[in-house]
């Protein structure tokens, strides 16, 4: 089986807020599995710390279909940058042979059942998560 892991589940301080989300439990998984690590949002050019990102409009399958964005605590369309690390992730799962994806819940890049709309904790799926699940990869939420 070949895994995909949300960089900051594996200890990696790449949060929005510059910390790390770090899982015990999938730390075991990669060290006996192995994986690829990602952090969408610096794949897209984004830096660690960087302010917080909603999607509004909708959720992650409307920003790739052009429906919605995704926009910074400051007002910035940040929409472009989330799209190019969502598309460097699954460039790399497709490289890698990627078949699950742990993925850290209420993101709005890798969320995959809550994301962050509106500012809010919503059902929905992040832009990154919606990609990866469209190449066929299965996506499990972590929080």
């Amino acid at each position: 089986m070949k895994y995909m892991f949300s960089a900051c589940l594996l200890g990696v301080e790449c949060r929005y807020d510059g910390a790390s989300s770090e899982n015990a439990r999938l730390l075991e998984i990669w060290k006996k599995e192995g994986g690829i690590a990602v952090c969408p949002e610096q794949l897209g050019g984004l830096e660690t710390p960087r302010p917080p990102a909603t999607i509004e409009g909708g959720d992650g399958p409307d920003v790739l279909g052009g429906g919605a964005r995704v926009i910074n605590e400051r007002g910035k369309d940040v929409t472009e940058s989330f799209l190019r690390g969502a598309a460097a992730c699954a460039r790399l799962a497709s490289l890698g042979g990627v078949e699950i994806a742990y993925l850290k819940g209420g993101s709005p890049s890798c969320g995959a059942g809550r994301t962050s709309t509106c500012w809010l904790r919503s059902p929905g799926w992040g832009v990154t998560a919606a990609l990866l699940s469209r190449h066929g990869i299965k996506i499990i939420e972590v929080d």
